[in-house]
C-alpha cells in the first residue's frame, strides 16, 4: 500500500513540476505550484520514514492536516453459545430459553386397615415448564416460566430484575427466601422431594419487591410480597367476585458463605412475617403427603385453623468439601390468630458422597447442579452421587394433634451428562398421630419408592 502511495505522490509531484519547464508563469503561480510540490514531498517523506527507507528529498513541513475521514459506526457481532440451549449474547444484552421435564413413578405401601386410594403405586408428569431468561442491556434483566403441573398451566419464575455493582431488585413472581432447601432448585437437590416443612408450611413463589445485596462472602435479600399468581386471580375471589385477598409478608434471609481452604461453608438464617388480612376469614390447614408428590393422600394435617398471622423463621447450615456436602435446617411456624395458637416445627440433616470424581456446586447461597468432569460415553461413566437424608416434621401443638413424622431417606442420583438426571429413592416414615387412621391405629410406618428423570436447561 505504501509502495502505491509513493508512485502516487511522485507521478503528482512530477505532474505539477511539467508547467514549471513548459512555459514561463508568473511570479505568483510559481510560487504557489513550488509550495504544492513541497508538500508532496513533504509527505513522500513521511511514508519512507514508516518504510524504513532514506527520504528522496530533504523533510520539508508538513502541510496542515485536513479534516479526519468520518469512520463508519461498529457494528456489534452477536455471539451464540450453548447451555442446554442456545444462547445469544451481544454486548450487555443476552436471551436464552429454558426448559424443564420431570417425570416420576413411585409406590407407598399400605399398612393393613387402610383402604386410601391414594397409596400403593403412582405416576406423573411432575413438571412441564418452557419459558426464558435474559439481559435488556444497562444492568436490567428478566425471567419468564410457565408449568404445566397438577393439570394445570401455572406461571412460575417471572420476574424483571435491575443490577448494578452488589445490588440487585427484582419484581414479579418469585421466591421469598424462605429456607436452603426451598430455594435450590427442584433438579439440583439431593433427593427427588424437599424437606417435608416446605409442602406443610405451604412455601410458594408469591408476587413481590425483593432487593439482594452480595458482596465477597455476604448474601442479604429482603422484599416484601402479596400472595402467588392464582389466589391473585378474579377466579379465586369466590362465586360474589370481590376483592378478598389483601395479604402481605415481610421476608427476610442473611447468609455468610465463605472457603475454608478447600471446603466452602454456608451459615443462614431467614425470618417471615405473613398477615393473611381478609384471608383471615377462610381456615388454614398444614398437611403433608407421605413424600412422593404423585400421592395425594395427606397423611399429616391440621384441622382448619383461623390466622390471621404467620411468623416463621429458620436456621440453615451447610458445607461443601471435594466429593462430600453436608447440610441441615430447622423452620419454626407461629400460627397466629383468634383461635388457640399454634406452633409448628420441621427439619432435616443430610450427608452426600460422590462415587466419582464430582462434587456439588454452590452459588448465590444455594446449591447448584453437577458438571460430571466425566460424561457418560466419553471415556467416563458420568457423576454418580449418593445421599443419605433425616426428616422431620411436627404438627402436634396443645390441643391440635396432627402427627409427627420421622423420615429416613436414601437416594442415588445418576447425571450422566449436564442437564441430564436419574434419580432413585427410599425411604421409611414412621408416623403418629396420623391424620389417616390404620385399622384404628394413628401410629405406624410407611415404606416408599420412587424414581424420576429429569430434563433442564
Amino acid at each position: 500500500m505504501f509502495r502505491y502511495a509513493r508512485v502516487a505522490l511522485t507521478t503528482a509531484a512530477a505532474s505539477l513540476a511539467m508547467p514549471l519547464a513548459a512555459a514561463p508563469l508568473s511570479a505568483e503561480e510559481s510560487e504557489v505550484l513550488r509550495e504544492e510540490v513541497r508538500a508532496l514531498r513533504a509527505r513522500l517523506a513521511a511514508i519512507e520514514a514508516r518504510l524504513g527507507g532514506d527520504p528522496p528529498v530533504a523533510a520539508l513541513p508538513a502541510a496542515p492536516a485536513g479534516p479526519a475521514p468520518a469512520t463508519a459506526p461498529a457494528v456489534t457481532a452477536t455471539a451464540i453459545g450453548w447451555k442446554g440451549s442456545p444462547q445469544f449474547t451481544s454486548d450487555d444484552r443476552s436471551f436464552k430459553v429454558k426448559g424443564r421435564i420431570q417425570a416420576d413413578a413411585g409406590h407407598v405401601s399400605t399398612p393393613r386397615g387402610i383402604a386410601d386410594r391414594g397409596l400403593g403405586f403412582s405416576n406423573e408428569v411432575r413438571r412441564i415448564r418452557l419459558g426464558g431468561e435474559g439481559k435488556l442491556g444497562s444492568g436490567f434483566g428478566y425471567k419468564l416460566e410457565l408449568e404445566l403441573s397438577d393439570n394445570s398451566v401455572d406461571l412460575v419464575d417471572t420476574f424483571v430484575t435491575y443490577e448494578k455493582g452488589p445490588w440487585q431488585i427484582a419484581i414479579g413472581n418469585q421466591n421469598q427466601f424462605q429456607s436452603l432447601d426451598e430455594l435450590t432448585g427442584d433438579t439440583t437437590g439431593s433427593l427427588m422431594e424437599r424437606a417435608a416443612f416446605t409442602d406443610a408450611f405451604n412455601f410458594e413463589r408469591r408476587m413481590g419487591v425483593a432487593v439482594q445485596y452480595r458482596r465477597k462472602d455476604i448474601l442479604l435479600q429482603a422484599g416484601i410480597f402479596t400472595d402467588d399468581v392464582d389466589a391473585l386471580a378474579d377466579a379465586s375471589d369466590g362465586p360474589a367476585g370481590g376483592d378478598e385477598n389483601d395479604s402481605f409478608s415481610l421476608d427476610g434471609r442473611a447468609v455468610y458463605a465463605p472457603r475454608l481452604g478447600a471446603t466452602q461453608v454456608h451459615l443462614g438464617g431467614s425470618a417471615h412475617l405473613r398477615m393473611l388480612g381478609r384471608l383471615s376469614d377462610t381456615p388454614v390447614r398444614y398437611r403433608q403427603r407421605p413424600y412422593l408428590h404423585s400421592s395425594n393422600s395427606r397423611i399429616l394435617a391440621t384441622p382448619g385453623l383461623l390466622v390471621d398471622r404467620e411468623l416463621h423463621y429458620g436456621l440453615e447450615l451447610a458445607a461443601i468439601h471435594g466429593r462430600w456436602h453436608a447440610a441441615a435446617e430447622t423452620h419454626w411456624l407461629d400460627a397466629i390468630g383468634p383461635g388457640p395458637n399454634s406452633r409448628f416445627f420441621g427439619g432435616y440433616a443430610e450427608i452426600g458422597y460422590f462415587l466419582t470424581d464430582d462434587s456439588r456446586s454452590y452459588r448465590n447461597g444455594i446449591f447448584g447442579g453437577t458438571k460430571p468432569s466425566t460424561p457418560f460415553g466419553k471415556g467416563g461413566t458420568g457423576a454418580i452421587q449418593l445421599n443419605l437424608r433425616y426428616d422431620y416434621l411436627n404438627l402436634n401443638d396443645g390441643t391440635i394433634r396432627a402427627g409427627t413424622q420421622n423420615g429416613w431417606f436414601a437416594g442415588i442420583v445418576w447425571t450422566p451428562v449436564e442437564y441430564l438426571r436419574f434419580n432413585l429413592n427410599y425411604g421409611y416414615l414412621a408416623y403418629t398421630d396420623a391424620a389417616i387412621a390404620a385399622g384404628g391405629r394413628r401410629d405406624y410406618g410407611l415404606h416408599v419408592t420412587g424414581a424420576r428423570f429429569e430434563l433442564d436447561f
